[in-house]
């Protein structure tokens, strides 16, 4: 279970009502008046939810940061159970150089606090180990290096990558929570309200996807599902994903976790690039202190 819960590390209003609905394999799908309008004249709904369940420009955007150079500003904190008090942190910011197809980072500055590294100089962490096992090059790196990797560390990255990139289908290889990420499984859409909404996100028009967890649901119902919402921007004009939402949660007696985690994308030339991500998240399994951790990493100064 520890590794299903290492993996989360990494990952104008809405109309109060809405005006109509639409089906989508079993599923129906509240729209609002916006919405609606652009239906009447030719906006495919099926198509549309269709395009969030098979969506990869999102996958692509994280791909592309191994191909620029680029500048981040890291900060992770670690905090008390409360999330008050800060029990150790980093703040650094990294730059990325490419040379052909090989990358390598400088760190530029770095502050950290508390026990955020032992004395060996590893993470004491795995909010910490995680993200720089993301975003963080040690030495130099050729090409993606995705398909060399072999061991446990591995096997989370890939289900990283299912959780981020193709949210809403089961996970392979996690016990007990990996079939419960499936919201588009016919079984686990009765759990959620599902809609369609216009809004402007960070000043761009989107139609904006979403998935959220119905209220009053029994505990055994409860049980049956991992996420809380599942919120998607895309670029009306692109359809490309300007940002998402997760909230995350799950508890039973041996374990629980409870994130959130925010991204949003920003575009150089052709390139889809995420521009930030941030995580706030807890953790706690048996023979483990409960891990809580926010962290906000911010990526500018693109360039090919």
């Amino acid at each position: 279970m520890r590794k299903f819960l290492l993996l989360l590390y990494l990952f104008p209003c809405i109309p109060a009502l809405a005006q109509d609905t639409a089906r989508y394999k079993g599923m129906t799908v509240n729209l609002d008046e916006h919405v609606v309008k652009a239906k009447r004249i030719g906006f495919d709904v099926n198509g549309f939810i269709k395009r969030v369940e098979e969506d990869t420009t999102f996958y692509r955007a994280f791909k592309n940061l191994r191909l620029i150079n680029f500048t981040s500003d890291n900060d992770i904190r670690v905090t008390d159970k409360k999330g008050g008090k800060t029990i150790a942190s980093l703040k650094s910011r990294t730059k990325q150089i490419m040379s052909g197809n090989c990358r390598k980072m400088e760190v530029l500055e770095e502050k950290t606090t508390g026990n955020f590294y032992n004395r060996k100089g590893d993470y004491n962490y795995y909010t910490a180990e995680l993200y720089a096992n993301l975003f963080f090059t040690k030495g130099t790196v050729c090409d993606d290096g995705g398909g060399t990797d072999k061991g446990s560390l591995a096997r989370h990255k890939s289900q990283l990558k299912q959780l981020i990139f193709n949210p809403g289908k089961p996970i392979s290889g996690v016990p007990v929570v990996g079939n419960k990420v499936a919201i588009f499984d016919r079984n686990l859409m009765r759990f959620y309200d599902f809609s369609i909404t216009s809004e402007n996100f960070t000043g761009t028009d989107c139609y904006v996807f979403s998935a959220v967890m119905r209220k009053n649901l029994s505990g055994i119902d409860r049980a049956e599902i991992v996420y809380d919402e599942l919120i998607t921007y895309f670029n009306k004009e692109t359809m490309e994903i300007v940002g998402r939402k997760y909230s995350l949660s799950y508890k039973t007696l041996v374990f629980d976790f409870n994130v959130r985690m925010n991204v949003q994308m920003t575009k150089l030339d052709d390139l889809l690039l995420p521009a930030l991500i941030t995580y706030d998240g807890t953790w706690n399994v048996p023979f483990k202190k409960r891990e809580t951790a926010v962290f906000t990493a911010k990526f500018f100064d693109f360039a090919k």
